[in-house]
């Protein structure tokens, strides 16, 4: 028996609003933001939610002077599309791509997170 259900990941940023309407536009997700605290909901309730902190450093990849100690995975199904919309809403393509089968950005803060193909 499960005695938990649908976990949350909670991301540090410097903009918590911003980071959750990046997320929620990149992911068309519903946006939830009060002070200090941005959200982002799929209908099937699965949730990112983004915490404001004082003195955030983003981390440094793949260097591990700054670690990234997590990062999300985005299923995609074409990743030259799928990372120009991205760039649009924010994010940077980093420069070291490790793969053939997905691609690594950067989210406005500074977060690794990966476009893979499904």
């Amino acid at each position: 028996m499960a005695i938990a259900r649908s976990p949350g990941i909670v991301v540090d940023c410097p903009d918590a609003a911003a980071l959750a309407r990046f997320y929620g536009a990149l992911l068309d997700w519903k946006v939830e933001i009060s002070p200090g605290w941005g959200e982002v909901r799929a209908d099937d309730g699965q949730c990112i939610s983004f915490q404001q902190v004082e003195g955030y450093v983003a981390p440094e990849w793949p260097s591990q002077r700054t670690p990234q100690q997590m990062h999300i995975d985005v299923l995609v199904d074409d990743l030259d599309t799928t990372e120009a919309a991205a760039v649009d809403l924010g994010a940077t393509k980093h420069d070291y791509q490790p793969g053939t089968t997905f691609r690594v950005m950067l989210d406005p803060a500074g977060h690794p997170f990966c476009l893979c193909l499904k």
